[in-house]
């Protein structure tokens, strides 16, 4: 049976088109019918999946090919998903590295294809995109090659097949003068290159669990592959955490797996399959399924600790509860609760105060995920900013998270993207032309002096450069960093603003509401273009009199707001400052909304 199955996982960069070529893969194994409606990038469910592009939960999905199984999974490209994509790798017997025919090979295509390889597993290298106007297959192949060989592969390793393809179009060849028709190349390339999955049909039944979700139907599915025996719907089984000690036995209450798009209840899973089981309660990740007769854990990747965190509280602002229908903290509480049992990667817990709790996470655009997936929920929040997650070696020293940060910059703008991040503490371990008038730097940087500097590097670089960062070692903690240098425009009053009253305080600096919004003592209305906050009233009308002036009056010219979306208005605050966020609104404001308290704070703190 396990010579009919093939398990592979589609590894790449952001953007390169990963989900784009599963799409083709599903649509010439005869996965949809003919005439079926399907969304392009069908395994990108989620709305937030489709509106930013990116894949955030690894899927699996499964197609037939002449009579053989191909499971296929579909892998998140973004390093804050990258424990995703470790566990990931250990369930499929080869991958496929999906590389952009003009960007070339990446860091997150370094990062994952570095884990692949140290497990062993045999790349399948398609060059995708061809049909891209700047293409250059012939230096990406050569790159990929100098990528494999840095990153320790092996002789077999380095011996990989490659072919050239467009996912948008449905095309692979082997070679670039062949008949461009369909994906027939790649699928054979598959069927001759992967190994059938090494799995013992007659042993005693073992899985070990690699993603999990909660269903409101069935409760946990624990998806994983089979290294041996097989499981019948209603076989009472157990689960061995990491270390080996039991942690509950169940009833397989559901076998689920993949075919195509749908997962489908099956009677029996044999080894070398992957498929979800329901009916446990407490078993998670990284755990072992098996047979009541077995005593030893499979071997399980340790699941990589968060690096950063923020504090999630109640709306404590005047406008509370106008805009969202779950405000209380014990709604809060149970929505974190019930995203951590399915996300490992999240870490949950409550604070001193039983408003507030702290979530930590891989980084700032996951932890931001879970905030807008909230407010699309009805869900109201006041956010913190976010802070790295410190560790001490075993001589009590502070560490802190680093990354590696890999910038692509037109030359021109080299000189103040290394000024930039000198002052947030990286050091540049490497500088190489990149051709076309791009620079490479490379550069290993503290997780906090990148907290906010994106939107930063994109004005700096007028919108042409690209950063890409993954996390790289704990290391000893490299002192002060400044922070943001200018202060803000706090309202005294609380009402509709006024454009005659934002009209004046415009001069002071960038405003972040146009007139005819609510606003509230305390909230922060703008940026202020100097040091120190100032407060300002923008609901102060224009003073009507009977006395008539011989000039016209000025006209109200408003400058356009700044428009700052969840991610930039979480790395603008300060650690006195929160975001409050409501289904309709995203807005900054103070922690202490009265201004005599910000003062004793301040006296305080000084003192």
């Amino acid at each position: 049976m396990t010579q009919e199955i093939r398990n592979i996982a589609i590894i790449a960069h952001v953007d390169h088109g990963k989900t784009t070529f599963v799409d083709a893969f599903l649509k010439q194994s005869g996965a949809f019918r003919e005439n079926q409606q399907v969304a392009t990038c069908a395994l990108d469910s989620g709305d937030l999946e489709r509106e930013r592009g990116i894949t955030i939960f690894a899927k699996c999905t499964s197609v037939e090919w002449n009579g053989i199984r191909i499971n296929i999974v579909d892998t998140p490209g973004h390093a804050d998903f990258g424990g995703e994509v470790e566990r990931i790798l250990s369930m499929v017997d080869g991958v496929i590295v999906l590389v952009d025919a003009a960007e070339g090979p990446l860091p997150q295509t370094k990062f994952v294809v570095s884990k692949a390889l140290k497990l062993g597993l045999k790349p399948i290298v398609v060059i995708n995109k061809i049909d891209r106007s700047d293409a250059r297959p012939t230096e990406v192949h050569n790159e990929i090659f100098d990528l494999f060989a840095n990153l320790g592969a092996t002789d077999e390793q380095l011996d990989f097949p490659t072919l050239f393809a467009s996912g948008r179009e449905g095309w692979a060849v082997n070679d670039l003068a062949d008949e461009r028709k369909d994906i027939t190349p790649l699928f054979k390339k598959i069927i001759e290159h992967v190994p059938a999955p090494k799995a013992d049909e007659n042993g005693p039944f073992k899985m070990l669990v690699t993603t999990l979700e909660a269903d409101p139907f069935v409760g946990r599915i624990l998806t994983g592959r089979i290294v041996s025996g097989k499981i019948r719907t209603n076989q009472t089984i157990k689960a061995l955490s990491r270390d080996g000690a039991p942690i509950e036995t169940a009833r397989a209450s559901k076998i689920l797996a993949f075919r195509g798009l749908k997962r489908q209840p099956i009677e029996e899973g044999v080894a070398g399959d992957i498929v979800s089981i329901a009916g446990f309660s407490e078993a998670t990740v990284a755990d072992t399924l098996c047979d009541l007769s077995v005593e030893e854990p499979l071997h399980a990747l340790p699941i990589d600790p968060p690096t950063l965190a923020m504090t999630f509280s109640i709306n404590t602002s005047p406008l509370a509860g106008t805009e969202g229908d779950k405000v209380t903290s014990r709604m809060i509480w149970d929505r974190l609760q019930k995203e951590a049992e399915g996300n490992i990667a999240l870490k949950v817990s409550r604070t001193d105060t039983t408003d507030a709790f702290e979530v930590a996470g891989r980084g700032e655009l996951q932890l931001g995920i879970l905030i807008e997936t909230m407010r699309r929920e009805g869900y109201e929040l006041s956010v913190s900013r976010p802070r790295v997650v410190f560790r001490e070696d075993e001589n009590g020293n502070k560490l802190e998270p680093m990354e590696e940060v890999i910038v692509d910059v037109d030359d021109a703008y080299t000189g103040v993207v290394v000024e930039k991040l000198s002052a947030r503490k990286a050091d540049l371990m490497e500088m190489v032309p990149s051709g076309g008038g791009k620079t490479r730097l490379v550069f290993v940087a503290p997780s906090r002096g990148l907290i906010g500097y994106f939107s930063e590097f994109l004005t700096d670089t007028c919108g042409t450069g690209v950063l890409n960062r993954l996390f790289h070692s704990y290391a000893p903690y490299k002192g002060h960093i400044s922070g943001r240098r200018n202060g803000v425009l706090i309202s005294t009053e609380s009402g509709k603003s006024v454009a005659y009253a934002l009209w004046k305080i415009q001069e002071r600096g960038p405003l972040f509401i146009p007139a005819g919004v609510s606003v509230y003592a305390g909230m922060i209305i703008g940026a202020n273009a100097k040091p120190g906050d100032i407060e300002v009233n923008p609901i102060k009308g224009k003073q009507l009199t009977n006395m008539r002036a011989a000039g016209k009056d000025e006209a109200v010219t408003l400058v356009p707001p700044v428009q700052m979306p969840l991610e930039a208005a979480l790395a603008y605050i300060e650690d006195d400052e929160l975001v409050e966020v409501t289904p309709k609104n995203i807005r900054l404001r103070k922690k202490l909304l009265d201004s005599n308290d910000r003062r004793k704070a301040e006296r305080k703190k000084d003192a």
